[in-house]
């Protein structure tokens, strides 16, 4: 996301609020508040049966709210600031971003109170965001001749078709689950597309300044192989969750991205948590495809456990890792993580380690619920604490 700021002159002429100045602030402190606040939502209605005037189920509310409300603000904070530096033209800033940043708020309460407004009325307010956003980076991308993050638009236009298709289910009296599959195999893609060049990336630049010879290998045809791979499994597993064609393009999957990671000299950054937890993130997608695999070809795994191994595993270590340094760097920090981010980055790993293991614990099923919303809402917690100050004041 960093490398072209200084050629954007509009940074310098901006005189607004801080918070609007960069498209990460909002949306990045947004989707911290949220996953603390949409945990904590979830802990109650889950653990001790506290009602939530929503048309969805619980559980679906529970799984739109993070998906939806969580990744899809650290999403919009990632391409509201990195488009711009990709393409070269000024940032998404002042009323406009407020306004962006406003749906996204909108949308998360009218999910939350669509019983009492009506499934429709949030399907409409909901999707005014996940439209409004793809429009915008359509925009830039497209003015900016920058066709080579077209597919990166693309993933974000499937994710408002997913978003769609979970307010279709109640307004229709349906249960689907299409639309959650869908959401989730296009973060998974955009994790493998866009993952995949900043895990190596970010890498290569800190290797670079301390030990010259070993780098991430570069990216090749082989590279793109993986992440078409990874959508197709992905696209399967929307479609036909159970079908073994489904099960072994996710192993496929898992192997191939695997072996991607292995190729970025992730063992050599534990002394950096900034790094480290980039390659742990990235880890989680391999593992949370492996898992889709064998819940596919055998009743080993459930689908909720895998599924949870991309959502809390994936989409909730690599939004905290890239919204902790995106944090740093866009506000002239030294890119290096302290004790607090390493307990952070800890807490959420933790969080999702507990939520895989709890189905297999017996009679400690909601003890180890209880144990992983507690270590989220603590990561969390200390990300907004840690860093939703320097959102707010000016570089």
């Amino acid at each position: 996301m960093a490398g072209r700021g200084a050629a954007i002159p509009r940074y310098r002429r901006y005189s607004g609020p801080a918070v609007l100045s960069q498209g990460f602030r909002p949306f990045f402190l947004g989707a911290g508040v949220w996953a603390v606040a949409g945990m904590l939502l979830w802990s109650g209605v889950l653990l001790e049966g506290v009602p939530l005037p929503t048309a969805f189920r619980p559980a679906v509310w529970h799984a739109h709210a993070m998906l939806f409300g969580f990744v899809g603000a650290a999403m919009a904070g990632f391409l509201a600031t990195a488009v711009p530096n990709w393409t070269g033209r000024m940032p998404i800033q002042g009323a406009p971003l407020a306004m962006l940043a406003g749906l996204w708020a909108l949308g998360r309460l009218a999910c939350a109170t669509s019983g009492v407004i009506g499934a429709p009325a949030a399907m409409i307010l909901d999707l005014l965001f996940f439209l409004a956003l793809p429009a915008a980076l359509a925009r830039e991308v497209v003015a900016g001749r920058n066709w080579r993050n077209l597919p990166v638009v693309g993933a974000t236009l499937v994710v408002a078709g997913a978003n769609a298709l979970v307010h279709l289910d109640p307004v229709a009296g349906v249960d689907s689950g299409y639309g959650l599959r869908l959401a989730i195999g296009a973060f998974a893609f955009l994790i493998a597309l866009v993952g995949g060049r900043i895990v190596p990336s970010f890498t290569r630049n800190w290797l670079a300044k301390r030990d010259g010879r070993h780098r991430p290998a570069s990216a090749n045809r082989a590279d793109r192989a993986v992440v078409a791979l990874t959508g197709l499994a992905a696209a399967a597993w929307t479609g036909w969750p159970d079908h073994a064609v489904t099960g072994v393009l996710s192993g496929g999957a898992a192997l191939a991205n695997a072996w991607r990671l292995s190729r970025w000299q992730g063992h050599r950054t534990w002394r950096e948590p900034l790094l480290l937890v980039l390659h742990v993130g990235y880890a989680w997608l391999a593992v949370g495809f492996g898992l889709l695999a064998l819940a596919a070809l055998s009743d080993a795994v459930a689908q909720t456990t895998a599924l949870h191994a991309l959502t809390a595993g994936a989409m909730g270590t690599m939004p905290a890792a890239v919204m902790t340094r995106a944090t740093l760097g866009h506000t002239g920090r030294a890119l290096t993580g302290g004790a607090g981010s390493a307990a952070l980055f800890a807490l959420v790993a933790l969080a999702a380690a507990l939520r895989l293991a709890a189905p297999m614990s017996g009679g400690g099923y909601l003890s180890l619920l209880g144990a992983s919303a507690l270590a989220w809402i603590a990561g969390f917690g200390l990300y907004v604490a840690l860093y939703g100050p320097l959102q707010m004041r000016p570089r």
